[in-house]
C-alpha cells in the first residue's frame, strides 16, 4: 500500500505522521513500531520517534510506504 501525504508546514515528527496516516492508532503505538525498528525513513531504520520529515522523504512501516510531499505538490514532482 501507499500513501501521500501533504505537509502543512516545513517538517512534521515521525511519530505525528505515523498517527497522521492511520499506521498508528494513538502516540504510544507510534512510539512502540519505533522501538520495535518496524519504521524506516528513506530505507533506514528510524530510532528517533520525533525525527523531523520533510518533503520528499519516504517512511516505510509494515509493507506500507509514505511519501512526504510539500503542500501543493504531488509525489510525482518530489
Amino acid at each position: 500500500m501507499s500513501i501521500q501525504f501533504t505537509l502543512r508546514g516545513d517538517h512534521i515528527q515521525l511519530d505525528h505522521l505515523l498517527k497522521a496516516t492511520g499506521l498508528a492508532h494513538s502516540g504510544g503505538a507510534a512510539h512502540l513500531l519505533v522501538e520495535q525498528g518496524l519504521v524506516a525513513v528513506d530505507g533506514k531504520i528510524e530510532s528517533r520517534k520525533r525525527a523531523k520529515l520533510r518533503a520528499g522523504q519516504k517512511v516505510s512501516c509494515e509493507g506500507t510506504l509514505v511519501t512526504v510531499v510539500a503542500e501543493g505538490q504531488t509525489a510525482m514532482e518530489s
